[in-house]
């Protein structure tokens, strides 16, 4: 071999192996604070991820919308950015929030600027406060906030800290939230309701394929109709860590559910875990056909059929911690890898 060729063959080892580093390099989560806007924005590799935004115009803060590693948007458009085809019910139903339906009788899951002035005095308001600590990286990111639950009657019950961390591995991405709920200086009841708590609503694809409109009472009693629409291109299916499938899944508990679709012939996994500190563990599931993927830990008398209730109490100056992780693949996946997944998770002490 000459001398010429061994350089050659040098100059080549060199570059696979430099291609390998990058190959092998995690990518970059970035976490950008853009107060004018009200919003915290998620990339990877200057990729949009998500966004915190906390604008006057919701009743809580949210993240969206979500996108998959190859940028596939996996939350509703209504009612911020509306898009043909899809459903405009439940205009509270936004991207991923988290709140319940009775916080010392306050309804703060309902609650949006569709609700008619009468109903205002009933209901509750998550207003973000400010952003702590910001972390980016490589492969995690994370965004810490405080916010207040404020009641009807413009006194806050709550002070609530939230941790996010995101996470981007290959076409992996996911979320955790971990967040820490404070009573102020009075006792605080999150009464049983099945509106509640971990809510993500997603887009068209990922819904059942429905034959037939229905119409949902929340639990104030109001109606709302959900038409039949063209189920073309829809193919969400859930299932549930107790092998539980498609509509059979609400209402019963597991530790985790996957909504899995194919999205703009893309497929799409979607999976939501439940960690065991939580209180209420295994959570019910309120996961709806329509688009309503829910996790309610703190609702069990109308899933149980009556045979079950669970009212959470948070004495004054007290607290109680929530954990969950929202995973995203680009890829079908089956429950024994969510199943992986979710012991993963437990094992990292939920995050």
């Amino acid at each position: 071999m000459t001398r010429r060729t061994q350089a050659a063959y040098a100059v080549v080892a060199t570059l696979l192996g430099t291609v390998l580093v990058v190959s092998a390099r995690q990518p970059r989560v970035e976490i950008t604070a853009r107060d004018a806007a009200l919003r915290v924005d998620v990339t990877v590799e200057g990729m949009p991820f998500t966004s915190y935004i906390y604008p006057e115009t919701l009743k809580k803060p949210v993240l969206w919308p979500i996108r998959s590693a190859r940028g596939t948007v996996i939350t509703r458009g209504f009612p911020l950015d509306p898009r043909p085809g899809e459903r405009v019910d439940h205009p509270h139903q936004v991207g991923l929030w988290f709140n319940h339906g009775d916080v010392n009788g306050f309804d703060f899951w309902n609650n949006s600027d569709a609700i008619k002035p009468e109903r205002a005095a009933k209901m509750g308001t998550i207003v973000h406060r400010r952003i702590g600590e910001i972390h980016s990286g490589a492969g995690r990111g994370e965004l810490n906030v405080e916010l207040d639950w404020i009641g009807g009657d413009g006194v806050p019950l709550l002070r609530e800290r939230t941790q996010f961390i995101f996470h981007a591995n290959g076409d992996i991405r996911s979320i955790d939230r971990l967040t820490t709920l404070t009573a102020l200086d009075k006792q605080v009841v999150f009464r049983d309701n099945k509106e509640g708590v971990l809510g993500l609503r997603v887009a068209r694809a990922l819904e059942h394929p429905a034959d037939k409109p229905e119409v949902f009472t929340d639990a104030s009693g109001k109606p709302t109709a959900v038409p039949v629409l063209d189920n073309t291109g829809v193919t969400g299916h859930y299932v549930s860590s107790e092998g539980r499938e498609g509509d059979a899944v609400w209402g019963t508990r597991g530790r985790w559910t996957v909504l899995g679709a194919t999205v703009d012939g893309q497929p799409v996994t979607v999976a939501v875990l439940d960690h065991p500190s939580n209180p209420g563990f295994p959570t019910h599931w309120h996961a709806r056909g329509y688009g309503l993927f829910a996790a309610n830990m703190l609702g069990a008398k109308e899933f149980s059929g009556g045979k079950e209730e669970f009212n959470f109490t948070l004495e004054p100056r007290t607290s109680a911690a929530f954990r969950h992780r929202i995973l995203v693949w680009s890829e079908p996946i089956e429950p024994p890898a969510v199943e992986s997944e979710y012991q993963a998770f437990i094992k990292s002490g939920g995050r």
